[in-house]
């Protein structure tokens, strides 16, 4: 296959079912492309079979078997793992042309895994991801791309299936890059309400009301205002786990500090984000509303 040949009879692999990997995958699979998944949790990709996705025993075997591979993993350390290695995609790679890397990275991983695939002729793209588990489910999702332009172009049948807009950001590393940059607006947006919503209890107003009011006004962006109704409920399961918004806030600060920046504010909304996040199990980024609210009530007492 060319790589200007991507189209629903592409085999795809899918490496990573977690929260958001599981709903693309699903939505690939959906559209009629051929679709191998793996995961580590072996019973996460089981399930696959039953909506007609194959299962990969291992990373070797799905890699020799695919032409274009998409992986959404947790972190760096779990990029490296399933790329890297002598029992791993690229060591097993026999008919891969494109990898199309989902994760939220740091750029220099994103690169470091273009010059490995590019050694092998694969073509390699750092397509980051904004959205949530619902954006993932109706194929809403906004994806930011980097490296070859031409081979973000051909890609598109498999980003029509999974999002409703994608940008290409420049070279390797770009589209990690300009995910970063987002998701410092997102934190710093959540720790704003967290403190906002405090205040105005604070201020006697009732909670219900404010939560309500504030939802509808224009300071508060689309990706927020769905997190009020379910924090006006105390229901903050997971939809982008606190976890994650930890790794990236380590992430935007580490390239702060790279490129020499100081970025006080969002230091500050990382710090209260891990102190959450180590405060009790798996729950949205949203929870730091309720931390705030603690720490608003424990003033009064």
């Amino acid at each position: 296959m060319s790589k200007d040949e991507i189209n629903s009879s592409t085999r795809l692999g899918f490496i990573g079912l977690g929260y958001l990997g599981s709903r693309i995958a699903r939505r690939l699979i959906a559209a009629g492309f051929p679709v191998t998944v793996f995961d580590r949790h072996q019973a996460k990709a089981a399930q696959f079979s039953a909506v007609g996705a194959k299962v990969a025993a291992d990373l070797a075997k799905l890699a020799g078997d695919v032409e274009v591979v998409l992986s959404c993993l947790g972190d760096d350390a779990a990029v490296e793992d399933v790329y890297f290695g002598t029992t791993r995609v690229l060591a097993a790679a026999s008919r891969i042309t494109t990898i199309i890397e989902l994760s939220t990275v740091a750029p220099a991983t994103a690169r470091r895994l273009h010059g490995a695939g590019a050694k092998l002729g694969i073509s390699v793209l750092d397509v980051a991801i904004s959205g949530s588990t619902v954006a993932a489910e109706s194929g809403t999702l906004t994806l930011f791309g980097g490296g070859d332009a031409q081979v973000f172009e051909m890609a598109q049948p498999i980003f029509r299936a999974i999002a409703s807009q994608w940008f290409h950001m420049g070279p390797s590393g770009s589209g990690e890059a300009m995910k970063l940059v987002v998701n410092t607006l997102l934190g710093l947006g959540m720790q704003a309400i967290a403190e906002a919503i405090a205040l105005g209890e604070g201020l006697d107003l009732p909670r219900d009301l404010l939560i309500d009011t504030l939802a509808k006004t224009s300071v508060v962006a689309p990706a927020h205002a769905g997190k009020l109704a379910r924090a006006k409920r105390n229901d903050y399961t997971p939809q982008f786990p606190i976890r994650l918004m930890r790794k990236d806030f380590g992430l935007i600060l580490n390239e702060a500090e790279r490129v020499g920046l100081s970025m006080p504010t969002t230091q500050a909304a990382a710090t209260i984000n891990a102190e959450e996040a180590a405060s009790g199990g798996e729950e949205d980024f949203s929870a730091v509303i309720r931390r705030m609210e603690r720490a608003d009530a424990l003033h009064k007492v």
